[in-house]
């Protein structure tokens, strides 16, 4: 088995206190090994936009522990928090949030900029010919197509070489033949050793991953190991069949 790069021990997040808490996250504790293309699927409210919280450190945990590698988040100060999602992970959402101003190669050059380094032309012009955009570097985001715009957000989240990529709906504003090029684009980082988790709402997209954990009350409630579109579909119906 591969070196684990994210851990979770005995994870809760509860909100509110007394008889209004809600418990978003209850006792999650699982490996997502390195290299590997992890999909995160449940109902709403199932507890998915926590999981990648708390798992990405957008979020702190009310108890049990999140590690990425060996580094526990949980004795980090917000200082060092911010430090290591700036240097170690990498972020991927469904609304691209590219400043309009920039061209693609100054959009993906910004973390390194925000992170006081300076940006070598090369490392950017590699890192957008990865995602097969070296050639429109000095476009605008107004000058490209939606799939191009989240390809050049990819090479965004990927140009400080994050241990873990992490995706909120990465292609729930494309449409169907451009969200599979991303998603295949997503298949081929992680099959060159990329670690990439991903939330989603769709079957195919999550057909692309080598598991699919299913979340419902904030529990894990199942997997599939090398799923298909079909499999993944007739797991969320059953899910959506549980009694409440």
């Amino acid at each position: 088995m591969n070196q684990a790069a994210v851990r979770l021990r005995s994870v809760t997040r509860s909100y509110g206190k007394g008889s209004s808490a809600v418990t978003a996250l209850d006792n999650v504790s699982l490996d997502i090994p390195r290299g590997t293309f992890t999909a995160v699927m449940g109902p709403s409210g199932s507890g998915k936009s926590t999981f990648l919280q708390c798992t990405a450190g957008l979020d702190r945990p009310t108890a049990g522990q999140v590690f990425l590698g060996e580094t526990d988040l949980s004795g980090l100060s917000e200082k060092k928090l911010t430090l290591l999602r700036r240097d170690r992970i990498g972020f991927v959402f469904q609304a691209f949030n590219l400043l309009p101003s920039l061209t693609a190669a100054q959009n993906v050059a910004l973390p390194l900029r925000l992170a006081g380094r300076r940006p070598g032309r090369s490392d950017v012009l590699d890192v957008l010919e990865k995602v097969g955009l070296r050639e429109r570097a000095g476009h605008r985001p107004g000058e490209l197509s939606g799939g191009q715009q989240q390809r050049v957000a990819l090479a965004r989240a990927l140009v400080t070489r994050p241990e873990v990529l992490f995706g909120d709906e990465p292609t729930g504003a494309l449409d169907t033949t451009t969200g599979r090029e991303v998603l295949t684009l997503l298949r081929e980082m992680v099959d060159r050793g990329q670690t990439v988790v991903m939330v989603t709402h769709d079957p195919v997209a999550a057909s692309f991953a080598d598991r699919v954990l299913f979340l419902t009350d904030g529990r894990v409630h199942g997997e599939l190991l090398a799923p298909t579109a079909e499999q993944v579909a007739a797991h969320m119906t059953g899910l959506a069949a549980l009694p409440c």
